[in-house]
């Protein structure tokens, strides 16, 4: 069971995945995704993808978790191949003390389903979940970066003991 986010770019079962993309590019990559059979789709309180997968993705169970706790008990009773998260900062506020509880169940999950934690952009608490994931993958739009599209991809911090570091283009003068 695979779900190609771009040709060459794979998220594969037994990971866990922090991605972070445009929406349709989610959507394009899980409409798209014929392998990907029985899976579930966790939502908060709002659900960005949902709406524009729901028709193609017949084989998705779909559950709303509308706090920590929830996703939490949620998580502990999973029994697919596949999970697709879709992070809802609201769920985390007040109750930052699960974050490390819900990145350990979701990396502990990875080792044998294939689990995708998504958002659009990032913001301070799916920054705290994707430090237990051992992929990180960043899509950005064209748009943003004026006619190029940029990926960026690495592996967990858990596994380095360095931090990537990013490029800066300098001009000579």
């Amino acid at each position: 069971m695979l779900i190609e986010l771009r040709k060459g770019m794979t998220l594969h079962p037994g990971t866990f995945h922090a991605v972070i993309a445009p929406e349709k590019v989610m959507v394009s990559a899980l409409t798209a995704s014929a392998d990907l059979r029985r899976f579930l789709y966790v939502s908060g309180r709002y659900s960005r993808l949902l709406s524009c997968i729901k028709g193609s993705a017949g084989n998705a169970e779909v559950r709303r978790a509308f706090t920590a706790r929830q996703v939490f008990a949620l998580l502990q009773e999973v029994n697919h191949t596949a999970i697709f998260l879709e992070h809802d900062p609201a769920v985390f506020d007040g109750a930052e003390e699960m974050i490390p509880q819900v990145g350990g169940i979701l990396r502990d999950i990875g080792r044998e389903s294939l689990v995708v934690l998504y958002a659009p952009s990032p913001d301070r608490s799916f920054s705290l979940l994707m430090r237990h994931a051992d992929r990180i993958i960043e899509i950005t739009a064209a748009n943003d970066l004026g006619g190029t599209t940029l990926y960026r991809c690495y592996h967990s911090l858990r596994y380095r003991e360095i931090a990537p570091c990013s490029q800066q283009v300098l001009e000579v003068s």
